[in-house]
């Protein structure tokens, strides 16, 4: 705490900096759309009901939502939400004359023609589309007059932990990057009647803290050795609801939405947990194989010791920040983290500053040392800029490669929504460029919406990583894991070679690098069962390093169906990457629209229909969705029952010698988390100060 004694001011001047970061500009926000020419009335979101289980490494939410129509006609409903990252949505079910009817996965054109087919007809009918990285996109026809309409989507994503935190994003926030749809739709993102957030967290891991930023009345309880819940809940003005007890919803938890007010989807929730300090590094193995003859599934988690050492010479540093006008309601974020990377820059550091809408230019006009004059200037002058105009981030990656000066260290950072609509906007000429030269770009992703999946395929292409940033951060603790991973070095070109028992399809294909904290995640397909030999390979500083261990496979088990999906999705999320290197080729469009088709996922082919079950049978649509979402939802209530449940395999023979890398092992008299908590505190007594 010493270290806090000493810099009241400098703490001082971080809070009210985020201060102005809350107060910016409000973001396009999650839904009902209405066209904004005003030809049909707009429909009421009666309830929206989260529940988000994360345990074996993946996260399951399940978002429950009743749409009303007030008027005298029946309407269609339309619902838009971001699509979370690397959420694979499996399950969309819609109450049909009173009972819950799943929906099946047809290809996305025959979807939507059956789905108008019905809706000309007048009978009940759903639809969940995906629009490419941006949104899920729910339609609902009839919303019948003065009635509800009750609806519920599942999906599932990996929820991999870094430098000892777990983080998980629900996400309501658009990015507003899509203009087209911005100009024909208007979003109505309030919750007439009653919203609520439960989260349960499942952890064999020891967790020793959970933290909701900007959500102070939350409800954080441990109910077991690692085993916590979430809870938070919104009465609108519509009235009470009633939850699957019968008892009525927690009080109202946002400034925004309080007893009598309806509560607005314009704010990302997230999640934090923090692992125990000190915890040796491991392997966790999860598996499905339902049948010992057959191929089964299994999502391998390695998570390295800290033996990756401080670097400590001087670097250059070049940010190429996005300033075109998606990016507003963002940028505001950006300056407040740019200010802080800049500030843990080492006083042997040089740094530049590239800046791009639809052109870019460099503001520092040449590397400036890491002084504390010059990142105070620089602040404020990245600061003082307002977004405006296209993004030529082509433009600005090229001037930022063209920066490097070859006898120093250097690396780009890079923090854009990557919504590249001016100049060069094909992903191949991206991979080309920054393989032009060796340097790591390392890319902060702002907001929902953005482009994803180019710039994660731009950090691969560098062996750099990717930090996903909401305006519900903790925009410091995020800072902090990337500092963490960019002064340490990194294990590139690794390899994992599984011997002794069967494996393929292996996802990621291309791994890259691994970072300081950072898990390696992947998921693949195997075959018999008994003991494998695993060896990790890779390099530090050009010297060549190896991690060895062995475990045994199982023959068979249960518990786990969801991973199928998770590998299917990975395995479609990387076939669309080839093809947006190499352009759209008929083989892999095909490959990737039947594995959606197989395991039953929305993807860019395909789409999600209900129709009432005379209709799923006079249409032929084998119920094949129905018959997994009934494994899926008996998998998890029988989880449910049980305490978490351990996955660690190499206790035997561990692969690290060493404890996991986290904040606090990093260094310094104040960790990351009590960082978070102070400034959290001195937020919300400025808050009042400001208030009285």
């Amino acid at each position: 705490m010493n270290a806090f004694r000493k810099s009241p001011s400098y703490l001082a001047r971080l809070a009210l900096m985020l201060i102005g970061l809350l107060a910016g500009a409000v973001a396009q926000a999650a839904g009902l759309l209405t066209p904004s020419d005003g030809s049909l009335p707009s429909l009421d979101l009666r309830e929206q009901h989260v529940k988000v289980v994360i345990e074996d490494g993946y996260a399951v939410t399940t978002v429950e939502q009743v749409f009303h129509n007030p008027h005298d006609k029946d309407l269609e409903a339309v619902y838009s939400f971001p699509v979370p990252a690397h959420g694979a949505v499996g399950e969309f079910t819609m109450w049909i004359d009173g009972k819950p009817v799943t929906g099946e996965v047809l290809e996305k054109q025959a979807a939507r023609q059956l789905y108008e087919q019905e809706k000309k007809a007048g009978r009940d009918a759903g639809l969940t589309e995906k629009d490419s990285y941006k949104t899920f996109d729910i339609s609902v026809s009839p919303v019948r007059a003065g009635k509800d309409t009750r609806i519920r989507l599942v999906y599932f994503q990996t929820a991999a932990v870094d430098t000892g935190i777990g983080r998980y994003v629900y996400p309501l926030e658009e990015g507003g990057v899509d203009e087209e749809k911005l100009a024909f739709w208007t979003a109505n993102p309030k919750v007439s009647g009653s919203f609520s957030f439960d989260l349960h967290l499942k952890s064999s891991y020891p967790v020793d803290g959970i933290r909701l930023p900007n959500q102070s009345q939350a409800q954080v309880t441990q109910v077991g050795p690692g085993e916590w819940k979430v809870s938070l809940a919104s009465q609108g003005a519509a009235g009470p609801a009633a939850n699957e007890g019968g008892k009525q919803s927690a009080p109202a938890f946002n400034p925004t939405a309080s007893n009598g007010a309806a509560f607005t989807l314009d704010k990302d929730l997230v999640v934090y947990w923090r692992h125990k300090a000190g915890l040796p590094g491991s392997v966790d193995l999860v598996t499905y194989k339902p049948d010992a003859s057959k191929r089964g599934t299994f999502m391998l988690t390695v998570t390295p010791g800290d033996d990756l050492k401080p670097i400590t010479e001087g670097s250059d540093w070049i940010f190429v920040l996005d300033m075109s006008g998606s990016m507003t309601g963002k940028y505001a974020t950006l300056a407040n983290g740019v200010q802080r990377a800049m500030a843990k820059l080492r006083p042997n550091d040089r740094f530049r500053i590239i800046l791009f809408n639809d052109r870019s230019t460099e503001l520092t006009k040449g590397y400036v040392n890491a002084t504390p004059d010059m990142v105070q200037r620089y602040s404020a002058e990245v600061a003082a800029i307002k977004p405006s105009n296209g993004t030529n981030l082509y433009a600005g990656v090229q001037q930022g490669l063209d920066s490097i000066e070859a006898d120093r260290t250097s690396s780009i950072v890079l923090v854009t929504d990557g919504v590249a609509n001016v100049g060069e906007t094909a992903q191949r000429k991206f991979i080309e460029l920054v393989k032009q030269k060796d340097i790591r770009l390392f890319t902060m992703i702002m907001g929902n919406s953005a482009n994803r999946p180019l710039l994660e395929a731009l950090t691969r292409a560098s062996n750099g990583f990717a930090i996903s940033i909401s305006n519900s951060d903790d925009i410091v603790g995020q800072l902090l894991t990337a500092v963490s991973k960019v002064s340490h070095q990194a294990l590139h070109g690794v390899q994992v070679k599984i011997n002794g028992v069967k494996t393929a399809d292996l996802t990621p294909k291309e791994i890259g690098s691994l970072y300081r904290g950072q898990q390696l995640v992947l998921v693949g397909h195997y075959w018999g069962d008994g003991l494998a030999k695993v060896e990790l390979t890779g390099r530090i500083s050009g010297q060549p390093k190896t991690y060895r261990t062995e475990f045994a496979f199982p023959a068979k088990t249960t518990a786990n169906p969801e991973l199928e999906r998770l590998w299917a999705y990975a395995t479609i999320e990387e076939l669309q990457s080839d093809m947006a290197d190499f352009g759209e080729k008929a083989d892999l469009k095909r490959a990737a629209t039947d594995i959606a088709l197989e395991y039953s996922l929305v993807s860019d082919y395909t789409s999600m229909l209900v129709l009432r079950e005379d209709q799923f049978a006079a249409n032929k649509i084998e119920r094949r969705n129905q018959a997994r979402v009934g494994i899926e939802e008996a998998a998890r209530q029988q989880r449910a029952q049980t305490a978490p449940v351990a996955h660690r395999v190499d206790t035997q023979k561990p692969m690290s010698s060493g404890s996991r890398a986290s904040h606090s092992s990093g260094g310094g008299a104040l960790d990351g988390w009590s960082v978070l908590a102070l400034l959290s505190l001195l937020l919300t007594t400025l808050r009042l100060r400001r208030a009285a």
